[in-house]
């Protein structure tokens, strides 16, 4: 097979998913690892009808932003995409994608968009690492779902890599049958204590944990660590056996919050304090509700500021972490999807409703009841701006007007973009 002839292209401006645009005969072309400005020499390797993805085979005319990467790993792991970017740049390409994306689905905010960042190297909490066929850890790769072993990580926690090499010796010394698949690890924001899970896709208990406690002795903050037993077709992971506390106490915006394994917690440790402070700011009154909570990170703060407080979750792993977390406040955990629980509330009408939802976003139905409640005021927490504009639309649309847009940087180096946005009812 022949190979595809390259072609020079102008690159024009990021998109989201961490790429680059260029035209091509009128053609959109998605390019990653360039920048805009660039006069690039690339290769298309997918072809569609309506686009199409390339591959950059030489920069011709660099831009100005241009920097080396930190990481040896970047452009082969699928981790990061931003990295040969100056941080000034990468700010800047998320606040016109999300600019961008707010005006395509006709949501104008008539507010600047603050921006809020912090040191943009060693900020991850949490990481999940895979295992190839010979045992090593790695990212999958930016081209495939194949393992890229790795050797460092200058966005995570240092203690984090640490703690997989000190895995990867003790399963191959005290456990060679585990052959565990993945692995996740999140620690505190001092790094003084960790949780791990290990992931298999079938079980080995009988050496789980002498293999627990010879990588404890290497990792002496080390807390706790689950055997997870990889969920197949419709069967969902569980749990199998378990060493230490099911638990880490994680300091931030004042309380040392209970996380448990697999619980939901904001992966950027520079920036938690800052993004629950600006939640929490400029409001009070006597209800609150808190929806998709996680452990209470937004609850507890706001259980300062209200009489009560309502915390709605839905993921087991959060649920005992979240009741641990408001107690001693006037607050209420309930267990429940968000769509579930606002269908049963037909009187209340809370002063305030806070939502962080996943990458989904609220979707049609959720909105529709926030709509039919009414509260005077809305904070929507997101991680994907376009389901977030999707939302935005809906509500803008019935009476609600943007009071104030935050774009939080909760993942340097990547394309992923956290956004804050205030809303008030006319």
């Amino acid at each position: 097979m022949m190979r595809p002839e390259s072609k020079l292209v102008r690159i024009e401006k990021p998109v989201y998913g961490g790429a680059f645009l260029a035209r091509l005969d009128g053609k959109a072309i998605f390019t990653p690892l360039t920048l805009p400005g660039e006069e690039a020499r690339i290769r298309i390797v997918e072809d569609k009808r309506a686009y199409a993805t390339a591959e950059a085979e030489e920069i011709v005319q660099a831009a100005p932003q241009r920097i080396a990467p930190d990481c040896r790993h970047f452009g082969a792991c699928g981790g990061c995409h931003y990295q040969h970017a100056d941080y000034e740049a990468q700010v800047k390409f998320k606040r016109e994608i999300l600019l961008e994306t707010l005006e395509r689905a006709g949501v104008r905010a008539s507010v600047e968009i603050d921006v809020l960042v912090a040191e943009p190297w060693r900020y991850r909490n949490r990481i999940r690492l895979a295992f190839d066929a010979a045992g090593d850890f790695g990212y999958r790769g930016r081209r495939s779902h194949a393992v890229v072993p790795i050797s460092e990580c200058p966005i995570a926690a240092p203690i984090l890599l640490k703690t997989a090499t000190a895995f990867t010796q003790a399963v191959r010394i005290v456990a060679p049958r585990l052959r565990p698949t993945e692995i996740s690890l999140l620690c505190n924001a001092d790094e003084s204590a960790l949780v791990a899970s290990v992931f298999v896709d079938r079980a080995a208990k009988e050496s789980f944990n002498d293999l627990a406690r010879a990588w404890a002795e290497q990792v002496p903050s080390l807390a706790g660590v689950e055997l997870v037993l990889s969920g197949r077709g419709d069967d969902r992971p569980r749990t199998v056996d378990r060493w230490g506390a099911d638990s880490l106490a994680y300091h931030a915006a004042g309380f040392d919050y209970r996380v448990d394994h697999g619980a939901f917690f904001q992966v950027n440790r520079w920036l938690v304090d800052d993004l629950v402070e600006r939640v929490a700011a400029d409001c009070k009154g006597k209800l609150v509700w808190d929806l998709y909570a996680g452990v209470g990170l937004f609850a507890r703060k706001l259980a300062s500021k209200f009489e009560r407080v309502i915390a709605v979750e839905s993921a087991s792993p959060s649920l005992a972490g979240l009741k641990e977390n408001l107690k001693g406040v006037h607050a209420e955990a309930i267990q429940s999807d968000t769509l579930s629980f606002l269908r049963r509330q037909k009187d209340a009408r809370p002063d305030l409703i806070v939502v962080d939802p996943p990458r989904t976003g609220l979707g049609p139905e959720t909105a529709t009841q926030l709509i039919r409640i009414a509260p005077p005021a809305i904070t929507y927490v997101s991680c994907d701006p376009a389901t977030l504009a999707r939302d935005l639309r809906a509500l803008t649309s019935s009476g609600y007007t943007i009071e104030a847009v935050t774009l939080v940087d909760l993942f340097p180096q990547t394309f992923h973009l956290e956004t804050m946005v205030k809303l008030r009812r006319n």
